[in-house]
């Protein structure tokens, strides 16, 4: 159903009208287009537009037509340009001419934009739930290896030796950075476009603050022209699901790493697995291979819609019909990806004996000679210096720098007495960095500890905002 014509002589050429279709993917819209509608026929009802007869018509029938688009009984036909006129369609079926009295005060441009931002706030509270049970199993398998010592590394070589519990749980740290950067978004975009009609506010609904707080707004927009061409938000929103898709990234590249015959740190579990069509031993880590590989995707929406917006003059602008599929995109992929990559995680057994194997290899308690030096008033830049010629002697005589003798050491350097050995385990070292941010047992268990009460505090963040918008989510 067209929206517009009356000053045209003749339709749009097909290729035209084939180019500002959008019901194909804009129909995800429907609900929240029928939940705006709903609150702006009120407004209109308030504002005495519509006798109260009239109104209540069009909100019954726009009740029903939600029920119909939820079953499915009511769908988008070819002849529909967006969802705007497919739902208009469906009114004026049920209402005659009545049907297409909703549409007064307001624009597609307002009414898109107010459609988009619910979609978000509903879809970005979902992810942000996956985001968090994905951080929560992860908090698990770092709990079960609490006390699994594992070779740290930096440029991909053995650097110093950590606990793997604490290796595991700088990805939840990373996921809940993520989860605050939504609960930001929101907090900044809970503000309603409506009521700016196509540029320059509307003269039949006088009290848009109404409408907004019946959609659960946290407020309305103080310039119409802004408003309607306002993609901040969806940029933003793009850019925190290209963040996270770099962080499911790095966990994908870790746990393809782990997953080789090379490292053997981790066994990934049939369900969580597949196979090759013509090697028949092959188990391949594709979920953690799929999850590094869809980055490229959430920053190629991010980036396509910047490029979009670069330069756009003034209020509304059909570019703008370009800003909707990146984000369904990257919500989609999102809500496949973050439960099979959690269920991987979950399902993962990790080899404790293969991880602890090297964990000194690489001569990584050069670090703990230089700190012994430190404590006994020695500059570090000399400490260093000290503990470098160490690591030049164990080369030469093929040894592990721990490995070499008391004597090797004094050698060396006489403050290097006999009490260094003592120093000289794995175990020492991760005791000794017991700061808040250490890799000690103890820091580790603390660590973890705040990870929950974070986590505890997004979920109930998450089901408060949901229960806001339960009106507009149930449209």
């Amino acid at each position: 159903m067209a929206l517009w014509g009356g000053r045209f002589s003749e339709g749009p050429n097909e290729s035209v009208a084939k180019l500002s279709r959008s019901v194909h993917f804009d129909w995800r819209l429907a609900p929240y287009d029928i939940r705006v509608n709903i609150a702006h026929v009120a407004g209109l009802k308030r504002a005495g537009i519509l006798a109260a007869e009239a109104a209540d018509s069009i909100t019954s029938s726009l009740q029903e037509l939600a029920s119909e688009v939820a079953s499915g009984s009511f769908t988008y036909s070819d002849a529909d340009e967006d969802v705007h006129s497919a739902i208009e369609r469906g009114l004026v079926a049920k209402l005659g001419e009545l049907g297409g009295a909703f549409r007064a005060g307001r624009s597609r441009n307002d009414l898109v934009v107010t459609d988009f931002k619910l979609y978000l706030i509903d879809h970005l509270l979902e992810v942000a739930h996956e985001v968090v049970d994905l951080a929560t199993a992860i908090d698990e398998a770092a709990k079960a290896n609490i006390d699994l010592v594992a070779p740290g590394f930096t440029h991909l070589q053995h650097a110093q030796p950590i606990l793997f519990s604490h290796e595991l749980a700088k990805h939840s740290h990373a996921l809940l950075r993520d989860v605050d950067r939504m609960k930001d978004w929101l907090s900044r975009n809970s503000i309603s476009p409506l009521g700016s009609g196509a540029l320059a506010g509307s003269s039949l609904v006088p009290n848009p603050e109404i409408i907004a707080a019946d959609l659960a707004f946290a407020g309305v927009t103080r310039n119409s022209i802004d408003a309607v061409s306002d993609r901040d938000f969806v940029a933003e929103a793009l850019f925190i699901f290209a963040m996270l898709g770099v962080h499911l990234s790095r966990i994908g590249e870790e746990f393809t790493i782990w997953n080789t015959q090379e490292f053997g740190w981790v066994t990934l579990d049939d369900a969580f697995s597949t196979g090759s069509s013509i090697m028949p031993q092959k188990k391949n880590p594709d979920i953690a291979e799929l999850a590094r590989g869809k980055a490229g995707r959430f920053i190629g929406n991010l980036t396509t819609l910047l490029v979009t917006l670069k330069g756009l003059p003034f209020a509304y602008n059909r570019d703008l019909q370009e800003d909707k599929e990146p984000i369904f995109d990257s919500v989609e992929e999102l809500l496949t990806i973050l439960p099979a990559l959690r269920g991987m995680i979950q399902t993962a057994k990790f080899n404790g004996e293969a991880i602890s194997a090297g964990v000194l290899d690489g001569h990584a308690l050069a670090t703990e000679i230089a700190d012994f030096l430190v404590r006994a008033s020695v500059p570090f830049a000399q400490a260093h210096e000290i503990s470098g010629k160490s690591v030049a002697l164990a080369e030469s005589k093929g040894v592990e720098v721990h490995e070499l003798s008391d004597s090797d050491f004094a050698g060396i350097d006489s403050r290097l007495g006999s009490e260094l050995r003592q120093t000289l385990s794995a175990k020492s070292a991760i005791d000794s960095r017991g700061s808040i941010n250490g890799t000690s047992s103890k820091s580790v268990t603390a660590q973890i500890t705040q990870l929950e009460a974070k986590i505890r505090g997004y979920s109930s963040w998450i089901a408060s905002e949901r229960k806001r918008f339960s009106g507009m989510m149930g449209a």
